[in-house]
Parts: structure tokens; sequence; C-alpha cells
């Protein structure tokens, strides 16, 4: 999960001056052939400044021009800020291209502002808390006319607000883990009769995920897939001893001559390291025909973040930016490296200890079985195994942030960055940005993955 940082105009003719600052968390929905299909963003309200109720009568007279928000009441500047952050293009970066789920209130909802929002880009949620009254359905229809799409969010079981709602919904969002197992047969079939979309949250085992494909559901939201259960339903796209062995190889500072050796017994690396190291920037002007050349103008370092990453990459032809569980490895891995680089006295050893910690915190997904020996045959240092296996140090404890960040837990992160001594929360989001963009990007040069594929 990637976490953006809005900051929105400051709100001129308040007493203390504040400006409201928004943030949001994004988590995968992946369709029923276990790939990326969208995000959704998990907001975190700013926070209307306490000196709003004290503001002075002419509080107007004195806004800058240009400033309309300084009109609005608290809950409208507050909505403004979320729909303000939701048009920047950071966000756009953090979404790889997928369409955005995100729950909208009445004051969103009836914000002009959010027609700024491409409706092919952004799906309305409707969360089952709403109000539901003529003019809210007024609102609902002439957006749906603009063709703005709704989902019914967090849906248990049928109530007068899903009767009301349900005609202008294109999505129905059932919470899998708390519905009715009892009720779920007959609720699903007269769905998917009526045509809805069926998405299923809160699905965080493969058992789970299954149950739900059973009975139809189209979209899955939860981290079902990074669990080591789920090793059955995934292949690598280079068998996994081989993985290992290049980087045990990789760990000793090897030489040219010996990695050339390793590579040479397995055509699917050498296929996908001749790919590398012909992508713009690399090949230094001319095409890279030899193994040896490739090895040389990729460089050792680049070689073993390029291994380490294809540990997770789905071994059908799957563009990067839809594997879930490679975007999942490379977005955590390139946060860490990110926030080390906040801690005193942090070199390019921590910044690449740091992205190990992250990029095999979860290396059980891959290879089933117990993560510690996995880790062992790694050999990883201790600080690193320390990391993962019991968030010690300060790895752990970054270890442990970017894990809030996945689910979007605020106020563990809140207490994670107070003893981290170093970290905002406003930070931990603008990181979250950065990594999910770099993440997300399948034709990198200079730096970062290329697009896997057999």
């Amino acid at each position: 999960m990637t976490t953006i940082a809005i900051e929105t105009v400051t709100q001129t003719g308040m007493a203390d001056d504040a400006q409201l600052i928004a943030s949001f968390a994004r988590q995968p929905i992946l369709n029923r052939d276990g790939m990326l299909c969208g995000y959704e963003i998990k907001v975190r309200a700013p926070a209307t400044p306490a000196a709003d109720a004290e503001a002075p009568a002419d509080a107007d007279a004195n806004a800058q021009e240009g400033s309309p928000d300084s009109k609005l009441d608290p809950a409208q500047r507050v909505a403004r800020a979320i729909i303000r952050g939701l048009t920047q293009s950071d966000l756009r970066s953090a979404l790889t291209g997928h369409p955005a789920y995100f729950d909208v209130s009445r004051e969103v909802l009836f914000d002009d502002a959010i027609l700024r929002l491409p409706a092919d880009r952004f799906m309305f949620e409707l969360p089952p808390g709403i109000v539901v009254d003529d003019a809210l359905i007024a609102r609902v229809v002439h957006l749906h006319g603009r063709r703005y799409r709704f989902v019914l969010d967090e849906v248990t079981q049928p109530n007068e607000t899903f009767a009301k709602l349900l005609p202008y919904a294109e999505v129905v969002k059932i919470d899998f883990a708390r519905a009715p197992a009892a009720l779920l047969p007959k609720l699903t079939s007269v769905l998917k009769s009526a045509g809805k979309l069926l998405l299923a949250s809160g699905v965080d085992t493969p058992a789970s995920f299954e149950a739900a494909r059973g009975l139809g559901f189209d979209r899955f939201q939860g981290y079902y897939f990074a669990r080591a259960q789920n090793l059955t339903t995934r292949r690598v796209s280079a068998p996994r001893h081989a993985l290992l062995n290049l980087l045990q190889l990789l760990a000793g500072d090897p030489t040219v001559a010996q990695l050339e050796a390793e590579l040479k017994l397995n055509p699917v690396l050498v296929m996908h390291l001749m790919k590398l190291a012909n992508s713009s920037g690399l090949a230094l002007g001319h095409r890279v025909t030899t193994l040896r050349d490739a090895i040389i103008a990729t460089g050792t370092n680049r070689i073993a973040r390029w291994t380490q990453l294809l540990l997770y990459a789905d071994g059908r032809k799957v563009a990067l930016e839809d594997d879930p569980l490679l975007q999942l490895a490379a977005t955590r891995a390139r946060f860490m490296e990110l926030a080390i680089e906040r801690m005193p006295d942090a070199g390019r050893d921590e910044a690449d200890a740091a992205f190990l910690t992250g990029v095999f915190s979860f290396v059980d997904a891959v290879f089933g079985g117990s993560l510690e020996n996995t880790l062992n045959v790694l050999t990883l240092s201790r600080p690193i195994q320390a990391a993962i296996l019991h968030r010690e140090g300060t790895l752990g404890l970054l270890l442990g942030v970017v894990e809030a960040l996945e689910l979007g837990a605020w106020d563990q992160i809140e207490k994670l960055c107070a003893r981290s001594q170093t970290l905002t929360v406003e930070e931990v989001a603008q990181m979250g940005l950065a990594a999910g963009a770099w993440a997300g990007v399948a034709d990198r040069s200079a730096e970062g993955l290329e697009r896997i594929e057999d």
C-alpha cells in the first residue's frame, strides 16, 4: 500500500493560518485471475484547526483573492482538501493506470469540485452510514448522468439504505469476513442476476479467495496473494533454486567470470538479463550481444536487485504494474530504502540493508515453508533477519511502519513515527507515494525494474 500526503492551499484569515493536509493509502483490488485491476484509496482526512470556531467576523474580507476555500465551513473545507488531493498528478502515478475506489461523504459528493475527477478513473463508494434522502438521490442521479460510477460499500446484508441505492450502483462491495455465510449464496446470485459486479473485501487467505471466487465474485480486496499458502497458485519466471544460487553468489562479491558461469546454467535468467542490459540507458549506445557485456553494462548491484524482485514475478506474461505480489515487494523494499535515508548517519550500506529487509520480508509467499529457514538459505545478516522475524532494531521499526501503511493503520503509523523520533506521518506518506510510483513504472532505464515476462 502506498500513501500520499497532499498539502492544500493555506487558509488565510484563520487565527492560526493552518494548512490542511490529507493523506491517502492504497489497497490493491484484484480480478479473478489474480491481477491488479484497481486500488481502494483510504483517506485520512485533515483535522480542521480548532481556531476555526474563533475566526474573526471579517475573515472573508481578509482572505486573499483566489482562495475560495476560506468561505467554506470546516466540513466543506475538509471535503475540498480531499478532492484537491485526489486530482494531484502524484496520486495518478501511484495508481499506475488503475482506477481508484474511494468513500465519498455527503460533503464530497455535493461539492462541484468533484467534477474535476475523471469519471473513467474514479469509483465513488457510498458508505453504509450515508444519509439517503431525496437530495442525495438527486445528486447521485445527476453524477450518474455524467458517467460517474458508484459502489455500495461494506455490505453485510440488505437493508433500507442498500435497497434505495442499489439501482445506481455498478459494483457491490461485500464484507466477506462479516457477511453471514448462509446468506452469501443467495445474495450473490440475486446481485449477479441484476448485472452487478461483486467485490469481496477482507479476503486475506487463499481459502477465503477460493470461497469468494466460487460464489461468483468478480473483484477481491485483501492480502491473500502474499501468503505462503498461495504457493500452488503461482509460478515464478525462473526456477527457484536457480534464483537462490544466483543470490548466494551475488552475496559474495563475485567476479564477472563467476557470474557468467552461473547464469549460463539458466537460459531463462540469461534472457531476462539480456533484456535488462539492452534497455535504454544501459547499453551505452550499442546493442549488448554477449552475456559478459550484459553483466558489465548492468552491474552487480542492479543484477542483485533484479534477481531479488524476480523471485516475486508471476511466471505468466504479466505487465509489471498488474502483478500484485511484485508490486507489493517492490513498493515495500523501495519504501524501506527511502525511510532509512531519513535516519541519522545512514549511508549506502544501510540503504542496501533496508531494501533487502523489505524485499525478503515475505519471501515465504514464494518459497513456502519456514520463513526463518529461507532467510538462512539467503545468508542474510543477523540485523536483517532480526528485523524480519522479530521487528527488532531500526530496520524492524521501519518494517512495522510500511506494514501499517499497507493496512491504512494511521494510529499505528503515528505511534511508530513517535518511536523513531525522526519520521512524521506526512513524511511517511510522501515516501509511500514515491515507493509506489517507483514500483509501478514498467519501462525503466537508468533505475529500477524492467518489464518481466517470459
